[in-house]
Protein backbone atom coordinates (compact mmCIF):
# COMPACT_ATOMS: atom_id res chain seq x y z
CA UNK A 1 0.00 0.00 0.00
CA UNK A 2 2.83 2.36 0.88
CA UNK A 3 4.71 1.53 -2.33
CA UNK A 4 1.57 2.19 -4.39
CA UNK A 5 1.09 5.56 -2.67
CA UNK A 6 4.73 6.44 -3.38
CA UNK A 7 4.33 5.55 -7.05
CA UNK A 8 1.16 7.64 -7.24
CA UNK A 9 2.90 10.62 -5.68
CA UNK A 10 5.83 10.18 -8.07
CA UNK A 11 3.52 10.11 -11.09
CA UNK A 12 1.69 13.19 -9.85
CA UNK A 13 4.98 14.99 -9.31
CA UNK A 14 6.18 14.00 -12.80
CA UNK A 15 2.89 15.17 -14.32
CA UNK A 16 3.19 18.46 -12.44
CA UNK A 17 6.75 18.93 -13.68
CA UNK A 18 5.70 18.16 -17.26
CA UNK A 19 2.82 20.61 -16.96
CA UNK A 20 5.13 23.33 -15.65
CA UNK A 21 7.62 22.59 -18.45
CA UNK A 22 4.91 22.78 -21.10
CA UNK A 23 3.51 26.01 -19.66
CA UNK A 24 7.00 27.53 -19.49
CA UNK A 25 7.71 26.44 -23.08
CA UNK A 26 4.44 27.90 -24.36
CA UNK A 27 5.06 31.10 -22.40
CA UNK A 28 8.61 31.40 -23.76
CA UNK A 29 7.36 30.77 -27.31
CA UNK A 30 4.64 33.39 -26.88
CA UNK A 31 7.14 35.91 -25.50
CA UNK A 32 9.58 35.19 -28.33
CA UNK A 33 6.81 35.58 -30.89
CA UNK A 34 5.77 38.87 -29.30
CA UNK A 35 9.39 40.08 -29.24
CA UNK A 36 9.80 39.04 -32.85
CA UNK A 37 6.65 40.92 -33.85
CA UNK A 38 7.89 44.04 -32.05
CA UNK A 39 11.28 43.79 -33.78
CA UNK A 40 9.64 43.36 -37.19
CA UNK A 41 7.36 46.34 -36.50
CA UNK A 42 10.34 48.49 -35.43
CA UNK A 43 12.32 47.47 -38.52
CA UNK A 44 9.37 48.20 -40.81
CA UNK A 45 8.77 51.56 -39.15
CA UNK A 46 12.46 52.44 -39.55
CA UNK A 47 12.33 51.43 -43.21
CA UNK A 48 9.26 53.56 -43.89
CA UNK A 49 10.68 56.52 -41.96
CA UNK A 50 13.99 56.25 -43.80
CA UNK A 51 12.20 56.12 -47.14
CA UNK A 52 10.18 59.24 -46.28
CA UNK A 53 13.26 61.15 -45.11
CA UNK A 54 15.39 60.28 -48.15
CA UNK A 55 12.51 60.98 -50.54
CA UNK A 56 12.00 64.34 -48.84
CA UNK A 57 15.72 65.09 -49.15
CA UNK A 58 15.58 64.27 -52.87
CA UNK A 59 12.56 66.55 -53.36
CA UNK A 60 14.43 69.27 -51.50
CA UNK A 61 17.40 68.87 -53.85
CA UNK A 62 15.09 69.06 -56.87
CA UNK A 63 13.59 72.27 -55.50
CA UNK A 64 17.05 73.79 -55.04
CA UNK A 65 18.01 72.95 -58.63
CA UNK A 66 14.69 74.31 -59.92
CA UNK A 67 15.20 77.60 -58.09
CA UNK A 68 18.76 77.76 -59.42
CA UNK A 69 17.42 77.38 -62.96
CA UNK A 70 14.88 80.11 -62.27
CA UNK A 71 17.70 82.53 -61.40
CA UNK A 72 19.55 81.63 -64.62
CA UNK A 73 23.21 82.19 -65.38
CA UNK A 74 26.17 79.84 -65.10
CA UNK A 75 26.37 76.85 -62.77
CA UNK A 76 29.36 77.08 -60.44
CA UNK A 77 30.60 75.83 -57.08
CA UNK A 78 29.69 79.00 -55.15
CA UNK A 79 25.95 78.43 -55.65
CA UNK A 80 23.69 77.03 -52.90
CA UNK A 81 23.22 73.66 -54.65
CA UNK A 82 26.99 73.02 -54.49
CA UNK A 83 27.23 73.40 -50.69
CA UNK A 84 27.24 69.93 -49.05
CA UNK A 85 24.93 69.24 -46.14
CA UNK A 86 27.11 68.11 -43.26
CA UNK A 87 25.70 65.45 -40.96
CA UNK A 88 23.08 67.02 -38.73
CA UNK A 89 20.43 65.68 -36.38
CA UNK A 90 17.14 65.47 -38.23
CA UNK A 91 15.27 66.97 -35.27
CA UNK A 92 17.28 70.17 -35.83
CA UNK A 93 15.43 70.73 -39.11
CA UNK A 94 12.08 69.88 -37.49
CA UNK A 95 12.75 72.29 -34.63
CA UNK A 96 13.54 75.08 -37.07
CA UNK A 97 10.49 74.28 -39.19
CA UNK A 98 8.11 74.07 -36.23
CA UNK A 99 9.55 77.04 -34.37
CA UNK A 100 10.50 74.87 -31.39
CA UNK A 101 12.95 76.41 -29.00
CA UNK A 102 14.97 73.26 -28.31
CA UNK A 103 15.84 70.21 -30.33
CA UNK A 104 14.75 67.86 -27.54
CA UNK A 105 11.11 68.94 -27.90
CA UNK A 106 11.01 68.50 -31.68
CA UNK A 107 10.05 64.83 -31.53
CA UNK A 108 11.40 61.68 -29.93
CA UNK A 109 11.32 59.62 -33.15
CA UNK A 110 14.09 61.73 -34.73
CA UNK A 111 16.46 62.03 -31.78
CA UNK A 112 18.84 59.41 -33.19
CA UNK A 113 18.39 60.23 -36.91
CA UNK A 114 21.17 62.09 -38.70
CA UNK A 115 21.02 63.32 -42.30
CA UNK A 116 23.80 64.40 -44.67
CA UNK A 117 24.13 64.77 -48.42
CA UNK A 118 25.36 66.70 -51.42
CA UNK A 119 24.57 67.57 -55.04
CA UNK A 120 27.27 66.82 -57.61
CA UNK A 121 27.46 68.26 -61.10
CA UNK A 122 27.85 65.24 -63.37
CA UNK A 123 29.02 67.48 -66.21
CA UNK A 124 32.14 68.14 -64.20
CA UNK A 125 33.25 64.72 -65.49
CA UNK A 126 33.93 63.18 -68.88
CA UNK A 127 30.90 61.34 -70.22
CA UNK A 128 31.76 57.80 -71.33
CA UNK A 129 28.76 57.79 -73.66
CA UNK A 130 30.38 60.63 -75.65
CA UNK A 131 32.84 58.07 -77.03
CA UNK A 132 30.31 56.69 -79.51
CA UNK A 133 27.96 58.84 -81.56
CA UNK A 134 25.54 57.34 -84.08
CA UNK A 135 27.38 54.03 -83.96
CA UNK A 136 30.78 55.57 -84.71
CA UNK A 137 33.70 56.42 -82.44
CA UNK A 138 33.92 60.15 -81.68
CA UNK A 139 37.52 61.24 -82.29
CA UNK A 140 37.38 64.33 -80.01
CA UNK A 141 36.01 62.24 -77.14
CA UNK A 142 38.56 59.48 -77.78
CA UNK A 143 41.40 62.03 -77.64
CA UNK A 144 40.03 63.37 -74.34
CA UNK A 145 39.85 59.91 -72.78
CA UNK A 146 43.27 58.95 -74.13
CA UNK A 147 44.74 62.03 -72.46
CA UNK A 148 42.90 61.29 -69.21
CA UNK A 149 44.25 57.72 -69.20
CA UNK A 150 47.74 59.15 -69.75
CA UNK A 151 47.37 61.67 -66.92
CA UNK A 152 46.17 58.96 -64.54
CA UNK A 153 48.75 56.39 -65.63
CA UNK A 154 46.17 53.87 -66.86
CA UNK A 155 46.76 51.28 -69.61
CA UNK A 156 45.70 52.38 -73.10
CA UNK A 157 44.70 48.84 -74.23
CA UNK A 158 41.88 48.96 -71.67
CA UNK A 159 40.58 52.18 -73.23
CA UNK A 160 40.61 50.56 -76.67
CA UNK A 161 38.68 47.61 -75.28
CA UNK A 162 36.20 49.97 -73.61
CA UNK A 163 35.54 51.86 -76.85
CA UNK A 164 35.08 48.73 -78.93
CA UNK A 165 32.74 47.08 -76.41
CA UNK A 166 30.77 50.30 -76.00
CA UNK A 167 30.26 50.56 -79.75
CA UNK A 168 29.34 46.88 -79.89
CA UNK A 169 26.86 47.16 -77.00
CA UNK A 170 25.18 50.21 -78.51
CA UNK A 171 24.73 48.68 -81.98
CA UNK A 172 21.04 47.81 -82.21
CA UNK A 173 20.87 47.65 -86.01
CA UNK A 174 19.34 44.67 -87.78
CA UNK A 175 22.68 43.97 -89.48
CA UNK A 176 24.34 43.25 -86.15
CA UNK A 177 23.95 39.46 -86.04
CA UNK A 178 26.19 39.25 -82.97
CA UNK A 179 23.83 41.45 -80.96
CA UNK A 180 22.85 38.71 -78.47
CA UNK A 181 26.54 38.33 -77.57
CA UNK A 182 27.08 42.05 -77.00
CA UNK A 183 27.72 43.26 -73.43
CA UNK A 184 25.03 45.16 -71.59
CA UNK A 185 25.20 48.93 -71.63
CA UNK A 186 26.16 50.08 -68.14
CA UNK A 187 24.31 52.82 -66.28
CA UNK A 188 26.83 53.40 -63.51
CA UNK A 189 30.59 53.87 -63.46
CA UNK A 190 31.00 50.76 -61.29
CA UNK A 191 29.53 48.71 -64.15
CA UNK A 192 32.26 49.70 -66.63
CA UNK A 193 33.89 46.37 -65.84
CA UNK A 194 31.21 44.94 -68.16
CA UNK A 195 33.00 46.71 -71.04
CA UNK A 196 36.46 45.36 -70.27
CA UNK A 197 37.91 47.72 -67.67
CA UNK A 198 39.65 46.23 -64.66
CA UNK A 199 38.29 47.01 -61.16
CA UNK A 200 41.47 49.00 -60.43
CA UNK A 201 41.02 51.17 -63.53
CA UNK A 202 37.37 51.79 -62.66
CA UNK A 203 38.30 52.84 -59.12
CA UNK A 204 40.89 55.33 -60.42
CA UNK A 205 38.52 56.71 -63.07
CA UNK A 206 35.58 57.03 -60.66
CA UNK A 207 36.08 60.74 -59.75
CA UNK A 208 36.63 61.80 -63.37
CA UNK A 209 34.04 60.00 -65.53
CA UNK A 210 30.29 59.49 -65.64
CA UNK A 211 27.64 57.82 -67.81
CA UNK A 212 24.80 59.99 -69.04
CA UNK A 213 22.03 59.26 -71.56
CA UNK A 214 22.98 62.15 -73.88
CA UNK A 215 26.14 63.73 -75.26
CA UNK A 216 27.27 66.34 -72.74
CA UNK A 217 29.90 69.09 -72.63
CA UNK A 218 32.27 69.60 -69.70
CA UNK A 219 31.30 72.41 -67.32
CA UNK A 220 34.45 74.51 -66.88
CA UNK A 221 33.09 75.96 -63.63
CA UNK A 222 32.92 72.61 -61.85
CA UNK A 223 35.39 70.25 -63.57
CA UNK A 224 38.66 69.15 -61.98
CA UNK A 225 42.03 70.18 -63.49
CA UNK A 226 42.48 66.64 -64.82
CA UNK A 227 39.16 66.69 -66.68
CA UNK A 228 39.75 70.17 -68.11
CA UNK A 229 43.26 69.26 -69.28
CA UNK A 230 42.00 66.03 -70.83
CA UNK A 231 39.16 67.76 -72.69
CA UNK A 232 41.42 70.35 -74.38
CA UNK A 233 44.11 69.20 -76.83
CA UNK A 234 47.47 70.77 -76.01
CA UNK A 235 46.41 72.13 -72.62
CA UNK A 236 48.77 71.16 -69.84
CA UNK A 237 47.76 70.19 -66.33
CA UNK A 238 49.48 73.28 -64.89
CA UNK A 239 47.37 75.59 -67.10
CA UNK A 240 44.25 73.69 -66.11
CA UNK A 241 45.14 74.11 -62.44
CA UNK A 242 45.60 77.85 -63.02
CA UNK A 243 42.14 78.02 -64.60
CA UNK A 244 40.62 76.26 -61.59
CA UNK A 245 42.38 78.65 -59.20
CA UNK A 246 41.05 81.66 -61.12
CA UNK A 247 37.49 80.33 -61.35
CA UNK A 248 37.42 79.75 -57.60
CA UNK A 249 37.83 83.52 -57.24
CA UNK A 250 35.49 84.53 -60.08
CA UNK A 251 33.44 81.90 -61.86
CA UNK A 252 33.30 81.84 -65.65
CA UNK A 253 30.20 83.40 -67.16
CA UNK A 254 31.05 82.02 -70.60
CA UNK A 255 33.66 79.79 -72.21
CA UNK A 256 35.19 82.96 -73.63
CA UNK A 257 35.95 84.11 -70.06
CA UNK A 258 37.98 80.94 -69.53
CA UNK A 259 39.71 81.29 -72.88
CA UNK A 260 40.87 84.85 -72.14
CA UNK A 261 42.77 83.63 -69.09
CA UNK A 262 45.07 81.61 -71.33
CA UNK A 263 46.14 84.74 -73.19
CA UNK A 264 45.60 83.26 -76.64
CA UNK A 265 42.81 82.16 -78.92
CA UNK A 266 40.27 80.27 -76.85
CA UNK A 267 40.88 76.50 -77.05
CA UNK A 268 37.43 75.73 -75.74
CA UNK A 269 34.82 74.33 -78.08
CA UNK A 270 31.19 75.31 -77.48
CA UNK A 271 30.09 71.78 -78.30
CA UNK A 272 32.49 70.17 -75.83
CA UNK A 273 32.64 72.83 -73.11
CA UNK A 274 30.09 74.95 -71.27
CA UNK A 275 29.51 76.89 -68.06
CA UNK A 276 26.07 75.40 -67.34
CA UNK A 277 24.83 71.89 -66.58
CA UNK A 278 21.78 69.70 -67.04
CA UNK A 279 22.70 66.52 -65.17
CA UNK A 280 23.30 66.20 -61.44
CA UNK A 281 23.73 63.45 -58.88
CA UNK A 282 22.12 63.70 -55.45
CA UNK A 283 23.68 61.69 -52.63
CA UNK A 284 21.88 61.29 -49.33
CA UNK A 285 22.94 59.45 -46.19
CA UNK A 286 20.68 58.73 -43.24
CA UNK A 287 22.08 57.36 -39.98
CA UNK A 288 19.28 55.95 -37.86
CA UNK A 289 20.39 54.28 -34.61
CA UNK A 290 22.92 51.66 -35.77
CA UNK A 291 21.73 51.60 -39.39
CA UNK A 292 23.29 53.71 -42.16
CA UNK A 293 21.27 54.06 -45.36
CA UNK A 294 22.60 55.69 -48.54
CA UNK A 295 20.75 56.80 -51.65
CA UNK A 296 22.06 57.98 -55.02
CA UNK A 297 19.86 59.64 -57.61
CA UNK A 298 20.62 61.08 -61.05
CA UNK A 299 18.57 64.12 -62.07
CA UNK A 300 18.09 65.76 -65.44
CA UNK A 301 17.19 69.44 -65.50
CA UNK A 302 15.60 71.02 -68.55
CA UNK A 303 14.49 74.54 -67.77
CA UNK A 304 12.37 74.35 -64.62
CA UNK A 305 11.64 70.66 -65.11
CA UNK A 306 13.85 68.48 -62.87
CA UNK A 307 13.17 64.76 -63.26
CA UNK A 308 14.71 61.67 -61.71
CA UNK A 309 16.43 59.33 -64.17
CA UNK A 310 17.26 56.60 -61.67
CA UNK A 311 17.59 55.98 -57.94
CA UNK A 312 19.37 53.36 -55.90
CA UNK A 313 19.34 52.81 -52.15
CA UNK A 314 21.23 50.46 -49.89
CA UNK A 315 22.36 49.79 -46.35
CA UNK A 316 26.00 50.61 -45.64
CA UNK A 317 28.22 48.86 -43.12
CA UNK A 318 29.32 51.48 -40.54
CA UNK A 319 32.69 49.71 -40.22
CA UNK A 320 33.26 50.09 -43.97
CA UNK A 321 32.42 53.79 -43.72
CA UNK A 322 34.95 54.25 -40.93
CA UNK A 323 37.61 52.41 -42.92
CA UNK A 324 36.89 54.51 -46.03
CA UNK A 325 37.12 57.72 -44.00
CA UNK A 326 40.48 56.65 -42.55
CA UNK A 327 41.94 55.61 -45.92
CA UNK A 328 44.16 58.13 -47.78
CA UNK A 329 42.44 59.82 -50.75
CA UNK A 330 43.13 58.37 -54.18
CA UNK A 331 44.79 60.47 -56.78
Amino acid sequence: MSARRTRTRGAALLAAMLTVTLVATFAAAAMWQQWRSVEVEIAERSRVQSSWVLTGALDWARLILREDARSGGADHLAEPWAVPLQEARLSTFLAANEGVATVETAGNDTQDAFLSGQIIDLQSQLNVMNLVEAGKVSEPALRAFSKLFELLGLPTPELNRLVENLRFAGDTSADNRSGPMAPLLPQRVEQLTWLGLSPYTVSVLRPYVTLLPATTPVNLNTASPEVIAASVPGLGLADAQRLVAERDINHFRSTADAGRLLGAESPFNEGRHSVASRFFEVRGRLRLDQMVLEERSVLQRDGLDVKVLWRERGVVDPAALAAAAAAPPQR
